[in-house]
């Protein structure tokens, strides 16, 4: 007889346990909530800074980074037009999101 497998991913337990590093914003870097998708991988995003902007994911992380509504990103503001576009760079898991807010950088 086969035994059913468990429906947790082996690094899900590792994760609760352990408190990981946080990546906070480094120069010209804002914390952001996504508020919609729009499609063709940019993001319609709330910064902490007050702005809203229309930001991409670049293509080196196109394939890596999931992001969907309600995700807490940083985002590289443009050097051109940086007050309404810019690059998605990280995407926080919840448990970090979670810490964030905790910390009160959110």
């Amino acid at each position: 007889m086969r035994r059913k497998k468990d429906n947790k991913r082996v690094g899900d337990e590792l994760e609760e346990q352990q408190e990981t590093r946080l990546r906070l914003p480094r120069k010209n870097e804002v914390f952001g909530i996504v508020i919609a998708v729009v499609g063709g991988s940019r993001m319609r995003v709330s910064c902490k800074d007050g702005k809203e902007r229309i930001c991409r994911i670049p293509g080196k992380l196109k394939n890596k980074i999931w992001v969907k509504d309600g995700d807490v990103v940083l985002v590289e503001p443009w050097p051109i037009e940086g007050d309404t576009k810019g690059d998605i760079v990280y995407r926080y898991t919840p448990l970090q999101a979670n810490a964030l807010r905790q910390k009160g950088f959110i």
